[in-house]
């Protein structure tokens, strides 16, 4: 037997991961909930998962662009607008937008109804973003522009030029 045959066999007791629906970490920021389903803890740090919902005319973070990680945005019920530079696109339930490194964008939603999206990051690196933005807020400082970048600068982000 091959190397390869034997790495590809299924192992006896593969080690899952079972998120239920009241399960994984939550997280506040504004009127955003994000339930962080997957932090990368368990998938060698290839991959993180979060399901977040948008609240009514809810405004996203300062348009950016990811040196190092793919963004992934499944969208599960609503309208997501998403501004790619200085083009809108408005994703509708059922929609998937991928948004490869380098390319700016940012997201709202800005309609009179919830919108929930589910969202990947390969590599996980941009979850601890979320958290590092939730404990801006319990310390008690706004959530501003200038915080986003700031905390964004950790993560291998940078606001958009035409964004500042």
């Amino acid at each position: 037997m091959t190397e390869e045959a034997t790495t590809s066999e299924p192992q006896a007791d593969p080690a899952i991961s079972v998120v239920g629906p009241g399960d994984g970490e939550t997280i506040v920021l504004g009127t955003t909930r994000m339930r962080v389903l997957e932090d990368g803890s368990r998938t060698g740090h290839r991959l993180a998962i979060a399901e977040s919902v948008l609240a009514p005319h809810t405004q996203g973070p300062p348009q950016h662009r990811h040196a190092r990680h793919d963004e992934g945005f499944y969208i599960l019920s609503g309208t997501v607008r998403f501004t790619v530079g200085d083009e809108d696109h408005d994703a509708t339930t059922g929609t998937l937008v991928m948004v490869p490194p380098g390319t700016p964008h940012t997201f709202a939603n800005p309609t009179d109804q919830p919108a929930v999206m589910l969202s990947t990051f390969t590599p996980d690196l941009y979850v601890q973003y979320f958290r590092d933005l939730q404990k801006v807020l319990a310390d008690g400082r706004p959530l501003t522009p200038q915080a986003n970048i700031d905390a964004m600068s950790h993560y291998a982000t940078e606001p958009a030029p035409d964004s500042v």
